[in-house]
């Protein structure tokens, strides 16, 4: 924690008071802590306090000063090791989500670049209310990571989730993210996420419901752990956090064949978690195809090059190579034919049968299955703690290799 850079941003809420006790944590720990706080929030706690505790001056305003200095909230974004928004109130929450402008926080919060995480603090109706569930778990898409709530009385009198962590449980946090094991150091990783878009026409494509969840978990965690990440995404809307991480767009199997094989060479460790078309339209029409008449369309389509099986035949006995099986009937089977085949070290196995996996969703269950004829299954977790344990996986085969 010393010398950490950390953003404190503090939001409306009567659990305003519980970041004054964080910020005296983080500082006794050696963090360089500045805090952010928003107009409304200052009814809850003062400015005085917080900079006495922080020993750095409380910015809530872009203008800084009656001379007309601003404050530059991309320099703040820029700063931070991390950015920490506790509390969050339902109301930021959904600012954030949405990309509502409207304040120096949420400014510097859409220019940081480093880690996020919220702690929400509100009363348990509005902490339940689909909106604030969805505004959540966007931001959990994002990669932001959620302090969740506690259950207990709440301001309102009631009982209830939506207390905000305690100020010790968030310290905790923050100093189990920062003292990650780095057991990665030094190795170079690939990641490919999301879907891949075919073109039809200059309106229709060929294409998955894949979100690029577990591909940006498993690029998020890896950096985390050391990794020097090359992240190939398709076309999706989820942001990126940490530094270590490289993007390269693509949008068709073809370009994310191309950009996998221009990388792998110089990769310690690969993973494959992109839903790759298998087929892509033999000609795309220049103009937008019209209907014409009542019997149909047929579209010709060619098998694209698959990717898991081409780095399969190239990989030394010093790359490891985990590939992705998305099942809906037959699924072991299926997977250990996969694994054969591609030459992998291990797939990931996930069924669409089981509620709560697959597609779109924030959590899934997973299967590993092994070369050696191991099979390990979890249970359904979010898919930030499916990346730790594929990760782990994958750690236990680079010491075999190191050894």
């Amino acid at each position: 924690m010393k010398n950490k850079k950390i953003i404190i941003a503090i939001s409306a809420s009567i659990a305003a008071y519980k970041a004054a006790f964080l910020v005296r944590l983080l500082v006794k720990a050696g963090a360089n802590v500045k805090v952010i706080i928003t107009p409304a929030a200052k009814e809850f706690v003062t400015p005085l306090t917080l900079s006495t505790l922080s020993k750095n001056p409380v910015f809530s305003d872009f203008v800084l000063n009656k001379n007309g200095e601003w404050t530059n909230h991309v320099d703040l974004g820029l700063w931070a090791d991390l950015m920490v928004i506790a509390p969050a109130s339902a109301n930021t929450i959904a600012k954030m989500a949405n990309g509502i402008c409207d304040n120096l926080l949420i400014a510097t919060y859409l220019s940081a670049k480093c880690p996020i995480m919220f702690g929400p603090a509100m009363d348990l109706d509005m902490f339940i209310h689909p909106t604030t569930v969805q505004n959540c778990a966007k931001l959990q898409s994002f990669g932001n990571i959620m302090i969740d709530a506690n259950e207990g009385e709440l301001a309102s009198g009631l009982n209830g989730k939506g207390r905000m962590a305690e100020p010790e449980e968030i310290f905790s946090v923050i100093e189990k993210h920062f003292n990650s094991e780095q057991d990665l150091l030094g190795k170079i990783a690939l990641v490919t996420a999301g879907p891949t878009y075919e073109i039809i026409d200059p309106v229709r494509f060929i294409g998955n419901y894949s979100s690029g969840k577990m591909g940006f978990a498993l690029a998020e965690e890896l950096a985390n752990r050391g990794a020097l990440v090359t992240l190939i995404a398709g076309p999706v809307e989820i942001i990126h956090h940490h530094k270590n991480i490289t993007r390269i767009n693509v949008h068709s199997a073809t370009q994310m064949f191309e950009a996998v094989n221009e990388n792998f060479s110089t990769t310690n460790i690969a993973i494959m978690c992109a839903a790759v078309a298998d087929y892509s339209p033999i000609t795309v029409a220049d103009e937008k195809i019209k209907k014409q008449n009542e019997e149909g369309l047929t579209i010709e389509l060619k098998k694209t090059k698959d990717i898991l099986k081409h780095i399969g035949s190239i990989k030394t006995n010093k790359q490891i190579v985990v590939g992705f099986a998305l099942e809906t009937n037959h699924e072991e089977e299926n997977a250990l034919i996969k694994l054969k085949e591609k030459k992998a070290d291990f797939i990931v196995l996930n069924s669409l049968q089981t509620p709560g996996a697959g597609f779109k969703h924030n959590t899934n269950q997973i299967t590993i299955l092994k070369n050696s004829g191991e099979k390990i299954a979890f249970n359904l977790k979010s898919k930030n703690d499916v990346a730790i344990d594929i990760v782990n996986e994958i750690v236990k085969i680079t010491n075999t290799i190191d050894a």
